[in-house]
């Protein structure tokens, strides 16, 4: 089983997203709105007892309801070139905080420790050799995108599994927070 953990978000701000999404950048697959979601912690492949350990740690947390905006767009490189094209959290304590405390649970579970720093973001789209003119004339006429904020009242555990055109993402538990 592949799993991850994320906050789901809603339809409407799935729409709002997809309608920045569906500009032509050649080289760019774009993420299908029922995929958006903004990770906490990817997890990757897992035995069935294992999931099970996850589930018990992730359970076992306590936090608060809080809001959470997106704003900006923009891209990761790897060797000079843009891989994922997405949209940006505003700066958001309560989420950092959640996302740590996630951390340390799934550590105590016996996973090893995310090396990668946590930077909030949906992915829109992922990047294969796009138009570099275009991606900056996207990312330019976007950068101001603000969504309404959202209430963010529970956190999931989603399983992926890939297929032949794209990753088909499962909730398979979702974790209130008070």
């Amino acid at each position: 089983m592949r799993l991850f953990v994320a906050i789901d978000l809603p339809w409407e701000l799935r729409e709002q997203l997809a309608g920045l999404a569906w500009r032509g950048i050649p080289g760019a697959r774009w993420v299908p709105v029922e995929n958006y979601h903004l990770t906490l912690r990817f997890i990757g492949e897992t035995q069935g007892w294992q999931a099970e350990e996850i589930d018990h740690a992730l359970a076992a947390l306590r936090g608060k309801a809080f809001p959470l905006t997106l704003a900006g767009v923009g891209t990761f490189a790897k060797a000079g070139r843009a891989t994922q094209l997405w949209a940006g959290v505003e700066r958001n304590p309560p989420l950092e905080h959640l996302q740590a405390k996630i951390e340390t649970a799934l550590q105590r579970a016996g996973l090893a420790p995310e090396r990668r720093r946590f930077v909030p973001h949906v992915t829109l789209a992922r990047l294969d050799n796009a138009a570099e003119m275009k991606l900056a004339g996207f990312v330019q006429q976007h950068n101001l995108f603000r969504a309404e904020p959202i209430a963010v009242e529970h956190f999931t555990l989603f399983s992926s599994r890939l297929g032949k055109e794209q990753a088909a993402y499962v909730a398979e538990v979702e974790y209130p927070l008070g």
